[in-house]
């Protein structure tokens, strides 16, 4: 069984707002469901084996329907299913948090929960026969960089330094405290993180809170609940646990017990 995946930083130009490049090649998997783990990013996804993505919501015994071959996926509050079949060949783009709005002129809360199009906002034929055209997974990831890079045509993109500085105090403060930190109000703050970042600031911390957990358990990291939940910023194991299984759809324990290749994906079976 073939399974690749790369990972490229962007050039300068588009390093302030996107996170990343990804390839993934992994056709003939002999599973056909894989639960895909909220990260609080939105990224762009590209299928470059077929023209058409595979939507199958949140149930894991729940119908599946098609979607356009190129998406713009918005951020998550909870676990999504994915059909292995799109994983033959597909490309992403992943936006920093407050990384897609400066992009795009869109506000980043118009996509929660939800896949649009992006030949709404980007003519994906031309896109998606380009990177088709290369030979290579880095041919692929190189020219995708350039073409992002040649559609800002000289424009700058950056993300804000207020939404930046409020992300950043969000990981280990509160949205009171952050606001008062920042020194605007609770109101002000969740209008900046929602239309930049694409949730609530409350959301967001929660989402980072797991993200910790998921990270520490794919490692394996030893599994002292009450310590990790503390170093994750939970008041509590109850705390934690409900948390988890409210993103996740999985206790931690079978997350630990289940986890795969890829910290956000799990398998089902």
């Amino acid at each position: 069984m073939i399974m690749l995946y790369l990972e490229q930083k962007p050039s300068p130009p588009l390093a302030d707002c996107i996170r990343s490049f990804w390839y993934a090649c992994a056709p003939n998997l002999p599973h056909e469901r894989e639960r895909v783990l909220p990260t609080g990013a939105l990224q762009i996804v590209i299928n470059l084996a077929a023209d058409r993505l595979t939507d199958c919501g949140i149930g894991e015994e729940a119908p599946c329907r098609e979607m356009p071959g190129a998406v713009i996926v918005g951020a998550r509050s909870h676990y999504e299913v994915i059909h292995m079949r799109d994983l033959a060949e597909i490309m992403g783009i992943v936006f920093f948090p407050g990384g897609f709005a400066p992009w795009l002129r869109y506000r980043a809360d118009d996509f929660f929960q939800r896949s649009v199009s992006l030949d709404a906002f980007w003519s994906t034929r031309q896109l998606v026969d380009r990177l088709r055209e290369q030979l290579t997974p880095a041919l692929k990831l190189n020219t995708l960089d350039r073409l992002l890079t040649e559609q800002l045509r000289g424009r700058s993109v950056e993300r804000k330094p207020i939404v930046k500085a409020a992300l950043a105090d969000l990981r280990h403060n509160t949205v009171r405290g952050t606001a008062r930190h920042l020194e605007i109000s609770e109101r002000r703050l969740h209008q900046l993180i929602s239309e930049d970042a694409g949730l609530s600031p409350k959301l967001w911390g929660r989402i980072h809170r797991f993200q910790m957990a998921v990270k520490a358990l794919h490692r394996g990291a030893d599994t002292h609940w009450k310590q990790l939940a503390l170093d994750c910023g939970y008041y509590d194991q109850s705390h934690f646990t409900n948390d988890f299984h409210a993103f996740s759809g999985i206790d931690p324990t079978t997350y630990s017990a289940a986890r795969g290749r890829w910290r956000n994906h799990v398998i089902i079976a």
